[in-house]
């Protein structure tokens, strides 16, 4: 059976039972701050388990996009070494939100397994909950063992562990007893040795589990505690790629054609075979896993980066990249020509494939180019390393610096290391490395309360598009504890006129003012799970109190203005530049706007000026705002409204128009274009391959650029002599600064020659080592070419020289190259030291350093110290 019939079948299944087919969530998070990625099929549903919000349809099915790398789902290190954990994985899943529970789901999954799919069931188990006897002191799920022992032998239903059996959202919120269902695709002869009971739970390759079943029935407070949920809930699990295994009769998800059209493609490109050595095996199906993770990651809008969630996919494509480089002796990039086959493969069920295809391409052909000449530096690196170690162990905190500093691999160190005979401390790796991890752990440790509950707040409204002020009352709230931000409070009320953040606009500021007049400040407003929250640094003193929520006019209206701005200035790039272009993310604040889109070039200054006089001829026409918040998602489609890619709509939208632009939103905006006052960009750059970001102000910060500027003009014609005609002042300064300049540096440039000569008689030969020190009167240029000049002339030469031009110290060392591989000699071990003598540092390559510091008096003790180095 094909995946894409498996698939479908599955879908078509729950749909029979009145289930709500629904698409998969984007992989990358949103709106939820506790989770970068979706990681779990039931993530997009956790505001109705929580109670946040109420669903249409109490029943649900799809097929999720998942990623597992980060967190306490971490499986990154695992993917190629064994046949089944993937990091991106498709999760089929169905939910009951309060509706069916345990019966109905044990028998519609053993129906679907064994006479829709046709699983052999002699080949399944299953597993119950035991019980437990810590602190919760969980009873065995018997109503579980009682439906499952209806349907098979008592012998195939296995007890489990809390470990395995008892599944939670996180240290918080609802989770529950759950029932595994395991397959063993082992061959009759393999279990008449070995039942397979004994195997389940044991990371057998062939005994694995396929679908989880999750009857969500507590709620994990704070405290540890567990407290009965109002409604229970359905939530289950089953990995796409391990049931295609089972029904495709192979041994491997890898096997299975979810993966090898991949796997042909890279044998293909990289001249090797899969299936006759296990590096290379565990090389191809890092690759073909990777690319999926990171094709669907940049598919959902999130970019390879260095921080957060973007450094999270920066590192996959580089361990991709590492085991095509090691095992498969790939120099040259060439995962991105993989994608044109996952898109032909994918695009019909995850049509964002096939749109996002060229930018998916350039951003991983860019990433792995980059990536490849870091690894060439790396070696650079190393090999001085191994050369000035010459055969001994290296440094633990050397193999951390190449790993931190440079992204140098830790593996790919200890492989180049023993081909040299050498080893490297790991142990003092990863001390350095552990180090690290405490100082990330500890600067991002959060402490949070459970909720204390005052009101019902399921139906919580916003107004904040009508009103910035509102009576309201505080229906939950809890206390945040975390190193970053100190103590806070996170408040819910009833209703809101605070926009929380969101499609790149940042969270509304305010105040909450009690009857008795006393203010508790607004300092954001973010969106957790369907839930405004708004966090303040200090608690009302009487929650119960009624209280009149303010939001911080000023900031929404210049939030407001730039988000309006972010709108025209995307209609006046696909007018100007082309069709092509599309919103690749923003960022909207009070005081400037951020906008990313995608473009094959970098934007000219004539666009650029095109494209201001474009917005601002918007402003000037003064347009109303067209609003429509409940539109049929279709209709707004059809009458050509932009959806932005990575998002996820609902079936009806809110759509935003200004004369020809039209957008899908649900930010905040002005009334009438010229609110906006005036448009100026102030800078365009690149992000990545084919991405391009242009960042501009508006309003209040466009009234101050002018007039900051104005006021710097007027400064200039100022100390200018004929200021009735500044622009020829200036050029005329110009063309005489650079004639000095060039009259300096014929100066310097003989100066120099004088100082060799006298040096050339001061060289002392010690041994075989020709040594001279001095301090110059000459910048840091002049010494380096001056130490060059030298090189060329005297064999075997050690010179360090000082200067205190311009009023700081600089120390510089040159070492003639067979000096650093005869001698150890190392310029730039060599200024570290000698550093310490002016207050500073520096460093360099081995044949070549300098340093700075702020203290000249220590030159000359410096120098003298420099003949220490060859005794």
């Amino acid at each position: 059976m094909k995946s894409q019939d498996v698939r479908a079948q599955f879908l078509q299944f729950f749909q029979d039972k009145q289930h709500a087919i629904v698409p998969s969530a984007p992989m990358v998070m949103k709106n939820d701050p506790t989770l970068m990625f979706t990681n779990a099929g039931m993530n997009q549903f956790k505001e109705y388990f929580l109670g946040n919000s109420k669903p249409k349809s109490n029943r649900a099915a799809d097929t999720q996009k998942c990623l597992r790398v980060s967190g306490k789902h971490n499986d990154l290190e695992e993917v190629g070494m064994d046949t089944y954990h993937h990091t991106m994985f498709e999760m089929l899943g169905n939910w009951s939100f309060g509706d069916y529970f345990k019966k109905e789901a044990i028998q519609w999954a053993w129906e679907l397994l064994t006479e829709v799919y046709k699983v052999d069931k002699d080949s399944l188990y299953v597993s119950v909950f035991e019980g437990s006897a810590d602190a919760d002191n969980l009873k065995m799920d018997a109503e579980a063992f009682d439906l499952w022992k209806a349907i098979v032998p008592e012998d195939r239903i296995i007890m489990g562990n809390k470990k395995d059996n008892f599944w939670e959202m996180g240290d918080q919120g609802p989770c529950g007893p759950c029932s595994e269902i395991h397959v063993d695709i082992r061959s009759d002869e393999e279990k008449a040795k070995v039942p397979g009971k004994d195997l389940v739970n044991q990371d057998h390759p062939l005994v694995v589990e396929i679908w989880n079943l999750v009857f969500m029935q507590y709620n994990r407070k704070a405290n540890g505690s567990l407290e009965e949920l109002p409604a229970k809930h359905i939530d289950t699990g089953m990995g796409f790629e391990r049931l295609c295994m089972v029904l495709q009769g192979v041994k491997s998800n890898y096997d299975t054609d979810v993966f090898t059209p991949l796997i042909r493609e890279i044998e293909t490109i990289t001249e090797t075979k899969y299936d006759l050595d296990e590096k290379t095996d565990i090389a191809i199906r890092v690759i073909a896993d990777h690319v999926r993770a990171v094709a669907f990651s940049i598919a959902d809008g999130q970019l390879p980066s260095n921080t957060g969630a973007g450094y999270v996919i920066r590192r996959i494509l580089r361990r991709a990249i590492r085991y095509g480089f090691t095992f498969l002796d790939t120099k040259e990039a060439f995962i991105y020509k993989l994608v044109n086959t996952l898109s032909n493969q994918m695009g019909k069920a995850f049509p964002e494939l096939k749109s996002q295809k060229n930018l998916i391409e350039n951003v991983i052909r860019e990433e792995e180019q980059s990536f490849l000449r870091t690894l060439d530096q790396g070696l650079g690196l190393l090999d001085t390393v191994i050369k000035v170690n010459k055969g001994k162990e290296i440094d633990g905190d050397k193999a951390f610096e190449l790993y931190d500093t440079y992204g140098f691999p830790i593996d790919l160190t200890e492989l180049i290391a023993r081909e040299n005979g050498m080893t490297v401390d790991m142990k003092g790796f990863t001390e350095a490395l552990e180090k690290q991890r405490q100082r990330s752990r500890s600067a991002s440790e959060v402490q949070t309360d459970d909720w204390q509950e005052l009101l019902d707040d399921t139906n919580q409204e916003f107004i904040g598009y009508d009103y910035l002020k509102a009576d309201v009352r505080i229906a939950r709230y809890r206390k945040v504890e975390s190193k970053k931000s100190g103590t806070q409070y996170q408040l819910v009320f009833n209703l809101t006129p605070f926009y929380p953040e969101g499609g790149g606009q940042v969270g509304d500021k305010g105040y909450l003012e009690s009857s008795n007049g006393d203010v508790t400040y607004i300092v954001d407003t973010k969106k957790e799970n369907n839930l405004v929250i708004h966090i303040t640094e200090s608690l009302p003193t009487n929650v119960n109190d009624s209280f009149k929520a303010v939001v911080d006019e000023h900031q929404r209206q210049r939030t407001a203005s730039n988000h309006t701005a972010t709108h025209l200035m995307h209609q006046a790039l696909r007018t100007i530049l082309g069709e092509h272009v599309e919103q690749k993310g923003s960022m909207v604040h009070s005081g400037y706007l951020r906008f990313d889109f995608s473009h094959f070039s970098k934007v000219t200054t004539d666009e650029l000026k095109q494209i201001e006089d474009f917005v601002n001829a918007r402003i000037n026409d003064s347009i109303s705002l067209e609003e429509n918040r409940a539109m049929p998602y279709q209709e707004a489609i059809e009458k050509g409204a932009i959806a932005l890619f990575g998002e996820k709509y609902g079936d009806v939208v809110r759509a935003i128009r200004f004369g020809e632009s039209m957008e899908l939103c649900g930010g905040t905006h002005v009334q009438n274009t010229n609110e906006i006052w005036h448009f100026i960009i102030t800078s365009e750059s690149s992000v990545a391959a084919g991405i391009r970001r242009i960042e501009a102000i508006t309003k209040d910060a466009a009234k101050e650029y002018f007039a900051t500027e104005t006021a710097k003009f007027n400064e200039v014609k100022a100390t200018l002599k004929n200021n009735k005609e500044p622009l020829k002042a200036v050029v005329s300064l110009q063309e005489e600064n650079a004639n000095l300049k060039k009259q300096i540096e014929q100066l310097l440039k003989d100066k120099a020659k004088n100082v060799k000569g006298e040096l050339k008689n001061e060289v002392e030969q010690i041994g075989d080592i020709n040594f001279v020190s001095k301090k110059l009167n000459l910048d840091a240029g002049g010494i380096k070419d001056l130490c060059f000049e030298l090189g060329n002339e005297i064999d075997n030469l050690f010179a360090v020289f000082g200067s205190d031009a311009g009023g700081k110290a600089i120390l510089s060392c040159y070492v003639s190259k067979n000096l650093v591989e005869e001698k150890s000699l190392n310029a730039g071990q060599i200024v570290r030291e000698l550093g310490k003598y002016i207050q500073g540092g520096g460093g360099g390559q081995p044949f070549f350093a300098t340093a700075g510091g702020k203290n000249p008096e220590g030159i000359d003790e410096a120098l003298s110290k420099a003949k220490d180095f060859i005794k």
